[in-house]
């Protein structure tokens, strides 16, 4: 069963057995969560924390009961007092009074006792569970990845870990000690008192928490529309501050204001009534409350006037019922959370419920690599059935041999490097290294035998030294510093202050595009796969650079099979064989001189490029002679 979303849930409130059924399932998933089979020290804890609870719940009834003690011992010494006769019930009422203190404490070390017990099972179930779904959003298939937001999945995360710790507490922590309490006031007023007293309490809670139920309803939809509104002015300004210079340019700063302002009332408006359907919510129950309150104490009255009934146990009926009326406060709160809760953990087990696109096959053996050759065979591939990307494209890369892919954007070269790393499945052909099909072998191992220097390199958010050596985790301080030396970054990252230990920011956008790029070469350098997959990997680099790094490059290809997706025809004159795609086909394949002679497509694009890069250069040199021109007029000026 798919989850809605937060925002699907307010607008279709669930019903009670809705909710409840989404309660009992969420319920089922999280309980070997919660009852770890292979913890016997949580399991302990559980029973402990069980065991507090109940005992906490007692020593909260008999809270009332030294209440009545002490009223009966005072009263009994007063009317002694007033006949003119001795009593010893003055120590007495005193000792009650100093036990109704005790139990107090009593019950709040209990209390806190048991939450203390009880926060190992929850954490524990909230890692578990966390651990659970990070791990398995790796295993997704790409597909998933691309059609989700990034943020969106680490805050389908982080609500879920939330979710369940909400949950947990609010459920194990109040929503059981306060039924535990209710059915245990309720048993004993029919004791002490007669079925009247229990019959008016039940009726009340019934009716207070079917008005809190109804209401909680009704502030959820108001509290949608103040969030919606508070989103929309948000949205607003920062669009309207992200276009600053814009709203200058067009003098729109009284029209931007209005814009925003029109956001605002209608935050103004939803929040005024969130906070009136508040006020009529705590009245509401208050109300209720006191009704079944006062009925009570008023049957405890007559009793009194009876002679059936104490002092003290009128004073008991009203302890008892006061104690009662807190946790029943919470329960609007506490029904919208554990709602939210569910919602939050049903997002978790929707991602749980979803099998990756991409499988090894039980038993499948892992890669084993002898030379390292690559094979495409009739490979047919799209991403939507209506848009097929490859039709039919079969190749080979002997070891030691690289062979380069260019083509039009679309054409589908990158998705050849997805297919090669299993990303995706092709909907027909198959693809081999070493004549061992892929779709037949560990994933993992397929991996670990291919090299890939992407064009647009994402670094983690840490130091440079941890991203070169990401490519091999084991490998030695020795071993990063000649990876980094091969790469051409070396030098630049002595330059800094804090060498290997400087940190490249979120993304790497503390590094420029072409010492990001380095640091993913080096990094693959370092991983020294059998198989090579480089995709235009000095796209980022100035002329200088390239060269430097295409030498590096071609030094780590020798004895390789080398995969290259060019952009820029320039990288890839010196490969053994160079495949023109064009809608998902190959139709020109030879060395460069080959297929420059053919006058095809490949020398069209090439053309192209050249031309493009002559006008840039043409470009560059006026630019540099106008600027001469500035400076010597500088010069004259200021002589």
């Amino acid at each position: 069963m798919l989850a809605p979303t937060a925002g699907e849930a307010d607008q279709r409130p669930q019903s009670g057995k809705r909710a409840s059924s989404a309660f009992a399932a969420t319920a089922q998933h999280l309980w070997p969560y919660l009852w770890p089979r292979d913890r016997a020290d949580l399991r302990v804890r559980i029973y402990l924390a069980v065991g507090l609870l109940v005992v906490a719940k007692l020593v909260t009834i008999l809270m009332p009961y030294s209440f009545k003690w002490a009223i009966d011992a005072l009263t009994l010494d007063s009317k002694a007092a007033e006949a003119g006769e001795a009593t010893s019930l003055w120590g007495s009422a005193i000792a009650l009074t100093a036990l109704y203190g005790i139990l107090r404490i009593a019950m709040a070390v209990l209390t806190q006792a048991r939450d203390g017990l009880f926060a190992s099972v929850a954490m524990n179930a909230v890692r578990r569970l966390a651990l659970q779904t990070f791990e398995h959003m790796h295993r997704l298939s790409l597909r998933f990845h691309l059609e989700r937001k990034t943020g969106g999945l680490t805050r389908v995360l982080e609500r879920g870990r939330n979710g369940i710790e909400e949950l947990v507490r609010l459920t194990v922590l109040q929503l059981l000690p306060t039924i535990l309490e209710f059915v245990l006031v309720v048993g004993i007023l029919w004791w002490q008192f007669d079925w009247r007293f229990a019959a008016v309490v039940v009726v009340m809670i019934a009716c207070y928490l079917f008005y809190t139920y109804k209401a909680t309803q009704w502030r959820i939809n108001i509290r949608r529309r103040m969030n919606d509104s508070d989103s929309d002015a948000n949205t607003k300004a920062i669009d309207s501050l992200l276009n600053y210079e814009t709203v200058k340019y067009f003098g729109a700063e009284k029209r931007e204001t209005a814009r925003y302002d029109v956001s605002m009332e209608r935050y103004e408006r939803a929040s005024t009534q969130t906070y009136t359907s508040l006020a009529v919510l705590n009245a509401g129950q208050a109300t209720i409350f006191t009704i079944g309150l006062t009925i009570v104490m008023v049957l405890a009255a007559i009793d009194v006037k009876q002679g059936q009934a104490t002092i003290g146990d009128f004073v008991m009926v009203n302890a008892m019922l006061i104690q009662l009326y807190m946790p029943l406060n919470f329960m609007g709160m506490l029904y919208r959370e554990i709602k939210q809760a569910l919602i939050d953990i049903g997002e978790i087990f929707e991602i749980l419920s979803r099998s990756p696109e991409i499988q090894d096959v039980p038993g499948a053996p892992p890669l084993v690599v002898s030379k390292g050759e690559v094979t495409f065979e009739d490979v047919h591939f799209a991403y939507h059935p209506e848009r097929p990307i490859l039709q039919g494209v079969s190749f080979s890369i002997p070891a030691g041999h690289t062979v380069a892919i260019v083509g039009s954007s679309g054409a589908g070269k990158s998705t050849l490097s997805r297919l090669l790393f299993r990303f995706y499945a092709p909907s027909k052909g198959r693809i081999l290294i070493d004549g061992q099909d892929i779709a037949a072998i560990q994933q993992t191992s397929l991996r670990a035998a291919i090299g890939m220097v992407p064009q647009d390199t994402v670094l983690f958010n840490d130091t440079i030294g941890y991203n070169i050596r990401y490519g091999r985790w084991d490998a030695t301080e020795e071993e990063v510093i000649a990876a980094a030396r091969d790469a051409r970054i070396d030098g630049f990252i002595r330059s800094l202050p804090e060498g290997y230990d400087t940190s490249v920011g979120e993304r790497g956008l503390k590094l420029s595009g072409g010492e990001k790029q380095r640091v993913a070469i080096a990094r693959t350098i370092l991983k020294a796969p059998p198989i090579l997959v480089l995709d235009e990997a000095t796209s980022a680099l100035d002329s200088f650079t390239e060269r430097d790094i295409q030498s590096a490059l071609e030094r780590v290809s020798r004895g390789r099979a080398t995969l290259v997706i060019a952009h820029r025809l320039s990288t890839i004159v010196a490969a053994d064989e160079i495949l023109v795609l064009d809608q998902g086909r190959i139709v020109e394949r030879g060395c460069h001189l080959d297929l420059l002679a053919r006058d095809g497509l490949y020398a069209a694009l090439w053309n192209q490029q050249r031309e493009a890069d002559e006008a840039r250069e043409r470009l560059k040199r006026v630019s540099d002679a106008e600027a001469r021109e500035v400076a010597e007029g500088l010069s004259v000026s200021q002589v």
